[in-house]
């Protein structure tokens, strides 16, 4: 391993362990990062530790203060909810761009994959297999973005994404156990399904106003979460970081 991939490979490794961290809750909202005590905490030098903190700015997650300190941010219930708003007007953008350019039969082909596994996921009152249906949802939100064949509009997707508390699959993990949630997922799935079809037939306008109401069911996730009881809030990673 040469030194430059080695340097890398433990910027990467500082990167997840820090996000973690802080989704996890082990930061308050607002409270100092100290580089030094990170560092040994994580077992590593405080220059891959720096460059992964650099790159956590990006995605929201510290700030990086006046004096050159780190700090982890806070967030309002309506900057997540304004984050949520920015990637369904992008997911939406990103439908209606492929209904009107075409997609190939080999990416609806792949997608029909992909939501027929979310079928054989689903139970009467939502997933039976739950993890399967993360997963597979997080590779539908991708096919959304990558069938508009804009590097651009894949780009800025994944960028808002990175957003605590804005990616699809923000608010499934830890929810489990809670049947509110796996019933919103019945109708989450089928949305999957009438956006795919719209894309497929070329209905610009649909699969626009399609996947901009099913960015929405995040909203209402969130609503259901703040007002039911802190235990099930402690289980959504990055929820944290949001001020009550």
């Amino acid at each position: 391993m040469t030194k430059d991939s080695r340097s890398t490979n433990l910027s990467m490794k500082a990167l997840a362990e820090t996000r973690s961290l802080i989704l996890g809750g082990a930061f308050a909202p607002g409270e100092r990062v100290s580089e030094p005590l990170l560092a040994q905490r994580l077992h590593i030098s405080r220059t891959p530790l720096r460059e992964a903190l650099a790159m956590l700015a990006q995605e929201g997650l510290v700030e990086r203060q006046a004096s050159g300190r780190w700090q982890v941010c806070s967030y309002t219930i309506q900057d997540i909810t304004d984050a949520i708003e920015v990637r369904g007007t992008l997911e939406g953008l990103a439908a209606r761009t492929a209904a009107e350019r075409g997609v190939s039969q080999s990416m609806l082909s792949a997608c029909r994959r992909t939501l027929t596994g979310l079928d054989a996921s689903m139970g009467l009152s939502g997933p039976d297999n739950f993890e399967l249906y993360v997963q597979l949802n997080a590779e539908f939100h991708s096919w959304m973005a990558e069938a508009s064949g804009s590097q651009i509009l894949i780009r800025e997707v994944d960028r808002v994404c990175r957003m605590p508390l804005a990616s699809p699959s923000s608010f499934l993990t830890g929810q489990e156990d809670s049947a509110a949630f796996r019933k919103s997922l019945l109708i989450a799935h089928h949305h999957h399904w009438t956006i795919f079809e719209a894309v497929e037939a070329g209905e610009a306008s649909r699969a626009e106003a399609l996947a901009r109401e099913h960015a929405r069911l995040a909203r209402q996730n969130l609503n259901l979460l703040m007002a039911g009881d802190l235990p099930a809030r402690a289980n959504v990673p990055g929820l944290s970081l949001v001020k009550s």
